[in-house]
């Protein structure tokens, strides 16, 4: 994966997951709408109680598009599938396959994000184990996915003082409610309904969802703004 042209991967940026159910083809039309709205990182493809050949179909209509932007594309628990499918890499939860079979199944090269909840010892034992990215939340209610457990700005703050592993802030996230993740040092927001269900369009949702990082990321100290790292360029 490439910095963004623009100069951003040094700042806080997006991380899209698929919605929960879709039709690959059609869906495609609203992803290239999103990409086309601006910078985004990775998208994550999450498709749960489907068999093996509805991910691969996904997968082969939508990393091409995600490919043409520059942007990552993971597969959600299946890093057999990233492999098989040529993935970037792939996202696993706690009650997923475990990080380290998918770091075996996926070797060195390819991206591997483990979920941690609201968890410290969870996520720096994923960071100790070489987890490229930890994911923390959720943020607020979503209703997405039941969500696990509940997540506040201090766990961000926290995180980004101390370790260079990139953090991914999850769940709920919106335009109007994201900046002080990006404030308390996310250097990736997670989003689903945020973008694919945004009123204007997923292309007007990554606009705003820039603007409105680029905004806390001006109005913040100094002090609070994170350094680039060879981790964050990992997924960036």
């Amino acid at each position: 994966m490439t910095s963004a042209a623009d100069g951003s991967a040094d700042r806080c940026r997006l991380y899209l997951i698929t919605p929960p159910a879709f039709e690959p083809t059609a869906f495609a039309e609203d992803l290239r709408a999103a990409l086309d709205g601006g910078d985004v990182a990775c998208l994550q493809l999450r498709l749960k109680d489907v068999d093996d050949d509805a991910i691969r179909r996904a997968t082969e209509v939508l990393m091409p598009v995600a490919q043409e932007y520059g942007v990552a594309f993971l597969i959600n628990d299946r890093p057999d599938l990233a492999l098989e499918m040529r993935a970037d890499g792939c996202h696993v939860g706690q009650d997923d396959t475990p990080y380290s079979d998918a770091r075996a199944i996926l070797g060195p090269d390819h991206i591997v994000g483990v979920t941690c909840h609201a968890s410290r010892h969870l996520a720096m034992e994923a960071a100790e184990a070489g987890a490229d990215y930890v994911a923390f939340g959720a943020f607020f209610a979503t209703g997405t996915k039941q969500a696990k457990a509940s997540a506040d700005l201090e766990i961000l703050q926290w995180w980004s003082r101390i370790f260079e592993v990139p953090s991914v802030a999850i769940g709920g996230i919106t335009v109007e409610n994201c900046q002080p993740l990006v404030t308390a040092g996310a250097d990736f927001l997670s989003l689903v309904a945020g973008v694919w269900n945004y009123p204007a369009g997923p292309g007007a949702a990554v606009r705003d969802f820039n603007k409105a990082i680029a905004g806390a990321a001006r109005d913040a100290p100094e002090e609070a703004q994170g350094e680039v790292t060879d981790a964050t360029c990992r997924i960036s």
